[in-house]
């Protein structure tokens, strides 16, 4: 089974007091990551600045020796408070993710109106340890510790 990765940051930082604060201050704040099987998808808070913007994330499996970059996706409908919009990413980890334990890092980028803001987790980066999964249990036979008795 591929190895899970567990955020080592709380994993929904929109639902901590004082979210909308900081994504007014910074302009850009990650909102919550979740590990799926295909890979690493979150939700990106920004501050509507101008209409043309691009949101991306930059990560590395790699401690920065190489990276990628994705391109994260407006989701039409996002908050009601009119003063931001929420994007959407995956990051498709693949066989990349496939080593015993890789350790996945990553930061948030926004650029509108001529400006570059970005979210590093305050200097740190988003970091995930990756973790092997045990494979799963033989399914057990029911009657394999039930005893026979003769008369």
């Amino acid at each position: 089974p591929p190895p899970l990765l567990e955020p080592l940051f709380p994993p929904q930082p929109g639902a901590s007091p004082g979210f909308a604060e900081r994504v007014r201050q910074h302009k850009v704040r990650l909102e919550w990551v979740r590990a799926e099987p295909a890979g690493l998808c979150g939700a990106v808070r920004v501050l509507n600045l101008a209409y043309e913007k691009a949101v991306s994330v930059r990560y590395t499996l790699n401690r920065w020796a190489s990276c990628a970059e994705v391109p994260a996706a407006y989701q039409p409908g996002g908050p009601a408070d009119g003063l931001t919009d929420r994007f959407a990413f995956l990051l498709p980890l693949g066989a990349a993710a496939a080593a015993a334990e890789p350790t996945l890092e990553f930061a948030v980028r926004y650029r509108v109106a001529g400006a570059e803001y970005w979210d590093n987790n305050e200097g740190a980066n988003y970091r995930l340890r990756g973790r092997q999964r045990l494979p799963p249990a033989p399914p057990q036979d029911p009657d394999s510790s039930a005893w026979i008795h003769f008369i």
